[in-house]
């Protein structure tokens, strides 16, 4: 014998029998997982095929266009941090990539998000890392036909949003006050 009864907004079928009931709830998996994973297929899986299968070589190519367009990148970071930073823009295709298999913008904010906090303890300011956004933009040109660059851009811009808000919590923005960064430092 099933009942129906709504918990909170889904609807859950629990099977009684006995002490041990089953619940199977419409929307999510399992109730303390949340929500099923996003399926690879929604998208455009073959665009996000395409950017896997050439990763390294856009992500060369997007560090390069950002070195071209801001050449404070090599200030700010020295050799090994340049080195990061090639290693984060394969990291950054993957996400794109997702984010096109996926057909939701959900994987690369979601990276964005959580990225930002080791580039503010790398001392990375977010204008550097928004370059590579922006020059992954213009190597994923290569990759993708015209139909999907619109799905890359605005993947590309939601990274680029969250960047930007983090960039204006981290104070990057603006010139650091000494004696106020010395307070906080403690020294």
């Amino acid at each position: 014998m099933a009942r129906v009864r709504p918990i909170g907004r889904a609807r859950a079928v629990a099977t009684v029998r006995g002490p041990e009931a089953a619940l199977d709830s419409v929307t999510v998996s399992h109730p303390a997982l949340g929500l099923a994973p996003l399926d690879q297929n929604a998208g455009l899986p073959a665009a996000a095929a395409r950017l896997r299968a050439a990763k390294g070589r856009l992500g060369t190519r997007a560090l390069e266009i950002a070195l071209e367009r801001d050449p404070t990148i090599r200030v700010h970071n020295d050799d090994d941090g340049v080195r990061l930073l090639l290693r984060d823009t394969e990291i950054l295709v993957d996400q794109l990539a997702e984010s096109l298999a996926t057909g939701s913008v959900a994987a690369i904010r979601s990276w964005s998000e959580q990225a930002s906090v080791i580039y503010r303890r790398r001392r990375v300011p977010m204008d550097n890392v928004i370059a590579l956004c922006e020059g992954l933009r213009e190597a994923a040109q290569a990759v993708l036909t015209p139909a999907e660059r619109p799905a890359a851009d605005a993947a590309l811009d939601s990274a680029i949003e969250r960047f930007r808000w983090q960039r204006r919590i981290a104070g990057d923005a603006r010139k650091r006050n000494r004696i106020l960064q010395l307070i906080y430092k403690g020294a």
